[in-house]
């Protein structure tokens, strides 16, 4: 009795399937082998995972949620009053400066006529007190989530002793008010697993062959002959070529594992230094847009930085005062639940903004000079041409 060859391709475990090996040269015509049924799990199972003390919520692929941290051990510096400010006051800019900041807004438009520059006389100027306050709150926080990596024989340490907890950990903290991320693989939780892809066989099915080692020749469209009756010459007559993918295998080396069948599985830590920030502007009324102000700098004229900042006190506008107590409220609030809180920053700045009027040509017209870098803000622009880009 004739035995039947093994041949290659990838059944549910690691079996020989009962397709066809790689095509031989001179074979006979053939046709597609039933497709293997493997299908290893998309993602790891929750089995795969060791239930470590400390650890209980942690889940794999994903962050197991903000971890609280814990109560401190002593008692948390309470904040202090900020340091008093006694003048508040922009001071105006001069003509000239105006003049020489609407000079280089029309000269940076392609269809505006520098006539109203020249040619315009300001009539008045009026000066605005513009505030911004602004609050920082720099925070820490730490989550967690089961990761892998192939097993090439690093150690492995779960089980020795428990693991640190999450907020054990130490980890170096950035620069204050500057975000960054660490990763620390915590200590006492690697094990070794099976790989849950290829089911612990360092190979999976062919994708692009479907795990059969061969497609159907491009050149003939699995006829095995030419048009004119020939012989297809591009597969020699078998109407089906060798994969290129997986050179005629039917499986290709596991993504998941390399190919080393097995997987070292850990909990990674993942801590996360956040630079919080929130920002009032005071609405004026000078009328030009606040959004404005969002794009310049001011004058910074009150500073504040502490573990805990105290809301802004004796300040003249009102406006100001209730918005430190409801952004100092709000953080502290958000911020401490679910992260530790290292450190907090109140600015206040007075940005300024002179509103001036001017004529040309029998007519009154406004423009806007803001911020310490001289924007200019002219929505009606008197002297306008239509450009048309060819």
């Amino acid at each position: 009795m004739e035995s039947t060859p093994i041949l290659s391709g990838y059944g549910s475990y690691g079996t020989a399937n009962p397709g066809y090996a790689p095509i031989a040269e001179g074979s006979p015509a053939m046709f597609a082998p039933p497709v293997c049924d493997f299908h290893g799990p998309s993602a790891p199972p929750a089995s795969m995972f060791d239930t470590v003390p400390g650890y209980e919520g942690t889940v794999a692929g994903g962050e197991g949620g903000y971890l609280p941290p814990p109560m401190p051990s002593y008692p948390a510096p309470q904040p202090q009053p900020g340091p008093a400010q006694s003048n508040w006051n922009i001071p105006s800019i001069t003509e000239d400066t105006a003049r020489e900041a609407f000079s280089q807004y029309a000269s940076s438009k392609c269809c505006y006529s520098s006539a109203p520059v020249k040619d315009g006389v300001i009539t008045n100027m009026e000066a605005y007190n513009t505030y911004r306050y602004r609050l920082e709150t720099f925070n820490e926080s730490r989550t967690t989530e089961w990761s892998q990596q192939p097993y090439n024989g690093q150690p492995v340490d779960a089980y020795t002793q428990s693991p640190p907890g999450p907020w054990d950990i130490p980890a170096k903290a950035p620069t204050f008010f500057q975000d960054d991320k660490q990763v620390i693989k915590v200590p006492n939780t690697s094990s070794v697993k099976n790989c849950h892809t290829c089911l612990g066989m360092g190979r999976t099915p062919c994708k692009e062959c479907a795990g059969v080692g061969n497609k159907i020749c491009w050149v003939c469209n699995g006829a095995g002959n030419r048009i004119s009756g020939d012989r297809c010459h591009h597969c020699q007559g078998r109407g089906r070529v060798n994969c290129s993918h997986c050179h005629g295998q039917g499986s290709r080396e596991c993504e998941t594992c390399k190919g080393k069948r097995q997987l070292l599985v850990f909990i990674n830590l993942k801590v996360i230094w956040t630079n919080n920030l929130d920002d009032y502007i005071v609405e004026q009324s000078s009328g030009l847009h606040v959004v404005n102000l969002s794009k310049v700098s001011g004058q910074e004229m009150f500073r504040d930085a502490q573990y805990m900042v105290y809301p802004v006190m004796g300040f003249p506008d009102s406006n100001v005062v209730r918005a430190a107590e409801r952004l100092v409220r709000e953080h502290q609030a958000r911020f401490s639940q679910t992260s530790r809180i290292l450190q907090q920053r109140q600015t206040i700045e007075l940005i300024p903004v002179t509103k001036v009027t001017y004529k040309w040509k029998g007519d009154s017209h406004i423009y806007f000079v803001y911020g310490n870098e001289f924007k200019v803000s002219a929505d009606n622009y008197p002297a306008t041409c239509c450009c048309t880009v060819m």
